[in-house]
């Protein structure tokens, strides 16, 4: 018996290592779209159909997912985040249900397919690693908030999901920025609810940190900025979070004097029950009305919003 176990395993590892990887099953626009917006969301919603077919039986391993070499689902999922920012938040929360429904059903249908793993890793390192240049928490938010609620990962997992829903709900997107105090140089009391202008920009940023750095030589730099700075449109308030206030001060001379330049003085922010500062620097946009308008965004996308202003 033992020896007819070895043989069907071996012949089973013959037959992954003898199978062709399959072309990404591509998504095909009905023929009744026609406009760019709705071809954009339908595309957005049913991107993944092919792949998280659970009808599939294609190998999944360490190099496949349902027959598709991995490292071109991942370039396929890069592509899909490009679909996903023009199609818009409108259609998030359905593409993301969507994809996780699907990819459900390839997780129960076959435990080991790594279909499930694959998308939660995916997601993470794209939507939610602070490095990454699509980070975007609204969009992660509608995956790690169902990820977290599934009772088929160990309690570890969902313990961690959980905490990451958590960071991610505070202040979303179209939603009010939470009000914080800050003392500035000369060690006057200040709150964000205080500034007033079209547009704030909230920066959090540590002394000596070179990508704050890049980011004060790219505002510089901008004449348009400065431009709606001078004319009240724009107020950038800078803001660092930790405790040597010292090397804060050395500073002074290298942050602009048209800013809001503070510290907290009460070490609130660091706590992440305010605003989940991830990582240094982070960039948030608001309006008038103190609503988030863009939260954790990369630099360049805050840029592209401010010279549309």
């Amino acid at each position: 018996m033992i020896a007819v176990l070895f043989i069907a395993a071996g012949c089973r590892e013959k037959k992954a290592e003898q199978f062709h990887a399959l072309p990404f099953p591509a998504v095909q626009l009905p023929t009744m779209i026609s406009g760019q917006q709705e071809a954009l969301e339908f595309m957005a919603v049913n991107y993944w159909n092919g792949i998280t077919d659970a009808s599939r039986t294609y190998p999944s391993d360490s190099l496949l997912v349902s027959g598709v070499r991995k490292d071109e689902v991942e370039q396929k999922y890069a592509d899909w985040t490009a679909i996903m920012e023009h199609a818009g938040p409108s259609v998030w929360g359905k593409a993301m249900s969507n994809l996780y429904d699907r990819a459900l059903a390839c997780e129960k249908k076959d435990s080991s397919s790594n279909v499930f793993e694959t998308f939660a890793d995916l997601h993470q390192k794209y939507y939610y690693d602070p490095n990454s240049p699509m980070r975007n928490e609204e969009i992660y938010l509608h995956f790690v908030s169902r990820y977290a609620d599934y009772e088929g990962l160990p309690e570890v997992l969902r313990s961690k999901y959980a905490r990451e829903a958590k960071m991610c709900s505070l202040n979303r997107i179209g939603r009010q920025a939470a009000d914080f105090r800050f003392a500035d140089r000369k060690g006057r009391m200040h709150n964000l609810y205080d500034i007033e202008a079209e547009t704030i920009l909230l920066f959090f940023s540590n002394p000596g940190c070179e990508a704050c750095m890049n980011i004060i030589n790219m505002l510089n730099g901008t004449p348009q900025v400065a431009e709606l700075i001078a004319a009240g449109r724009l107020a950038v308030l800078n803001i660092y979070i930790d405790e040597d206030i010292q090397a804060w001060r050395s500073y002074m001379p290298i942050y602009p004097e048209t800013w809001y330049n503070g510290f907290d003085p009460d070490l609130v922010l660091r706590g992440n029950d305010v605003y989940c500062v991830r990582a240094i620097p982070s960039l948030y946009v608001l309006d008038a009305q103190k609503k988030v308008i863009l939260k954790d965004a990369p630099e360049q996308k805050v840029l592209d919003l401010l010279m549309s202003l």
